[in-house]
């Protein structure tokens, strides 16, 4: 088997609103997709997501501000997997609760050292 990373991506308009019982609903399909990979064990880390602010560090040392929030699509978070190869991991992928709300997962092998 091999090692997957899962980044999660959303458009920041895109981003669900809603009741707290709405959210805790979205919460849930999330955990059932994560679950469901668990039960298969494919599940490396669950992940987690990510704040929006941070630091960007350039060449020569340079430090800004970022990534900004301006920017229109985010990374919300991420997760690792195990799959017998990218078709299976893309297949995983296409469960994922953050495509109902138009965000899209990025796909990406892990390449060991």
């Amino acid at each position: 088997m091999k090692d997957f990373l899962f980044v999660f991506r959303n458009d920041r308009q895109g981003m669900p609103q809603g009741s707290p019982e709405e959210l805790q609903a979205i919460t849930q399909k999330w955990m059932d997709w994560v679950g469901g990979i668990a039960a298969q064990n494919k599940l490396v880390d669950r992940g987690n997501r990510l704040v929006a602010n941070g630091k960007v560090v350039r060449p020569n040392n340079v430090v800004t501000d970022g990534p900004y929030t301006e920017i229109k699509e985010l990374i919300g978070g991420y997760t690792l997997i195990k799959a017998e190869s990218l078709d299976e991991a893309t297949e995983l992928a296409k469960g994922c609760p953050v495509l109902s709300f138009g965000g899209n997962v990025e796909v990406r092998e892990i390449n060991p050292l």
